[in-house]
């Protein structure tokens, strides 16, 4: 036999049943399946989030130059010193 047979499984869950109670177990596993569902609607939240903030493949983007011009100044002149 395996290291768990049927009457230690038994056992163990008449144990939890007392400790608990059927109706604590219920509650737990109610709690539990509300997290879930709050989770996957989280998760759905953030994609539908994400996906409006990226900008469409056709729309052209706008890239500034006046910061990269700035940086390259900043640089050349920790060189040149």
């Amino acid at each position: 036999m395996g290291a768990m047979s049927i009457w230690h499984w038994i056992i163990l869950l008449l144990i939890v049943v007392l400790l608990f109670g059927r109706g604590k177990i219920s509650e737990i596993m109610s709690d539990v399946a509300k997290g879930i569902k709050s989770f996957k609607k989280g998760m759905a939240e953030d994609e539908a989030a994400s996906g409006e903030a990226q900008p469409k493949p056709g729309e052209p983007r706008v890239i500034d130059h006046a910061g990269a011009k700035s940086e390259q100044a900043k640089t050349e002149g920790t060189r040149a010193s």
